[in-house]
């Protein structure tokens, strides 16, 4: 078995700096492709973007394959010369990004990368080209300083995780051999402080539905009308009211059946600044359910949020009419052991058992739908990042969970068999899916010492 020299802390952060520039001008590069996945005008990015990639990746030795799906390519590649003796890290990392609405919220270009205060501008900055690109100077770093890597190691680089993955998706059983590995690194988290390291051990899994209300077959004068008819957008308030109960718990029977009561884990961090929260959201952390902690509720508890509702007349000045019909947005954020196919059913049947007499209700589910996730904080994975996190930030290693979610994480882990470690130095600040979205250049370096520190404590 072939012994590669240890990559020390020193000759990695020397790396770092010496190539600088060299690796700015890359993520520049990686930064200016517009790879919206949701918009149709940009598949030409989208492309572009992926073919970037595979020459990127080609160049550190990594056997690249382009999967192609209904949707936008998957990057796919392999480096395996460590050998049947080293163990096989999955890396899971996407390159397209939110759209850029509102324009006009932006200091700066969106796909025009600027570096203000030692934060880089632009949409993809942190979510999740920067997090992706900082894994590919860590492989970079140890093919120059070393000529391997100390373990085998796979890419997957999908395009569609902002729209929930659902090509992908449809692809793991397929692509099952290809994707075997014993650990699966889903770097696409974040940190709670940028000065304190952090391991996810859990995100929530997620359903989202639109939800409509029909109650004429078309507008009607409410002058004529007024007082005879059910208005839809009052009916569709009054049932999107009555989700919750005054203590904030979800009111549709049996939500509530899968869900656990768990003792909390001791590795986990509560603590809550409800004053910071305040003054860095503007809101008082007073929704959900009363009886739990924010964190809690944040991290260990199913949610059911109203995403937006529409219907009538909203331009300038006034149209006095009876909506034919209205809408609404709804998104459950989901815990261990709750089926996303399930609560999607309680949801639609009560709505539609809730609704006025002669109201239509239709109920769509999204594609993109995901399981939770829970990590086992002594998983050798887990050890193995925690202890590059705390050598690289020398400070203790945190344990937290995420409120989010990842749909394709349970499915990708299940199709690879790996043991899964979520992790990421993002931050709640970053702006990601807003406008002025930007990565500290400090954390996008710590980034590539923590995956390049890491492949060595996994080799066996």
């Amino acid at each position: 078995m072939v012994q590669y020299p240890m990559l020390s802390l020193e000759i990695m952060r020397s790396w770092v700096e010496r190539h600088q520039s060299e690796w700015l001008e890359d993520y520049y590069a990686f930064l200016r492709f517009a790879s919206i996945s949701s918009e149709p005008e940009s598949k030409p990015a989208l492309l572009n973007c992926v073919e970037w990639l595979t020459d990127y990746v080609g160049r550190l030795d990594f056997q690249v394959e382009t999967w192609q799906s209904k949707g936008h390519p998957i990057l796919f590649a392999s480096h395996k010369r460590a050998g049947p003796d080293q163990p096989t890290l999955l890396i899971y990392n996407h390159y397209d990004v939110q759209p850029v609405d509102p324009i006009e919220g932006w200091r700066s270009p969106p796909f025009e990368p600027v570096l203000r205060d030692g934060e880089i501008y632009a949409r993809g900055a942190q979510d999740n080209k920067g997090q992706c690109f900082y894994v590919l100077q860590a492989l970079k770093m140890w093919k120059e300083c070393v000529g391997s890597l100390p373990i085998n190691v796979k890419l997957c680089i999908e395009g569609e995780e902002e729209m929930g993955s659902p090509n992908l998706a449809t692809l793991l059983a397929a692509k099952k051999e290809a994707l075997q590995a014993d650990y699966v690194a889903i770097v696409d988290l974040g940190l709670r402080q940028a000065a304190i390291p952090a391991l996810t051990l859990g995100i929530r899994g997620i359903i989202t539905l639109d939800v409509g209300l029909k109650g004429s077959e078309t507008d009607l004068h409410s002058g004529s009308h007024g007082g005879i008819v059910v208005n839809p957008i009052h009916a569709l308030v009054k049932l999107l009211a009555g989700l919750h109960d005054e203590k904030g718990k979800i009111t549709i029977p049996d939500f509530y059946q899968e869900v656990e009561e768990v003792p909390l884990d001791k590795s986990l961090s509560l603590e809550f600044d409800c004053e910071e929260y305040r003054r860095r959201t503007g809101a008082v952390p007073e929704g959900g359910e009363r009886e739990y902690s924010p964190l809690e509720r944040a991290w260990l508890r199913p949610t059911l949020e109203i995403n937006g509702i529409s219907g009538g007349y909203s331009g300038a000045g006034f149209k006095t009419v009876i909506p034919a019909q209205a809408w609404a947005k709804i998104s459950c954020r989901l815990v261990p052991h709750q089926q996303p196919e399930r609560i999607a059913e309680l949801v639609a049947t009560y709505l539609k058992q809730q609704a006025p007499l002669g109201m239509t209700v239709s109920v769509e589910v999204h594609p993109g739908k995901g399981k939770a996730v829970r990590v086992n904080a002594d998983a050798r994975a887990v050890r193995s990042f925690g202890k590059a996190f705390q050598e690289v930030f020398d400070t203790p290693c945190e344990c937290i969970l995420e409120g989010a979610s990842i749909p394709i994480v349970a499915e990708l882990a299940e199709a690879s068999g790996g043991e899964t470690i979520l992790l990421g130095l993002g931050l709640s600040t970053d702006h990601i899916h807003a406008p002025n979205e930007h990565f500290g250049l400090d954390r996008l370096k710590n980034g590539m010492l923590v995956i390049a520190r890491a492949l060595e404590l996994l080799k066996n």
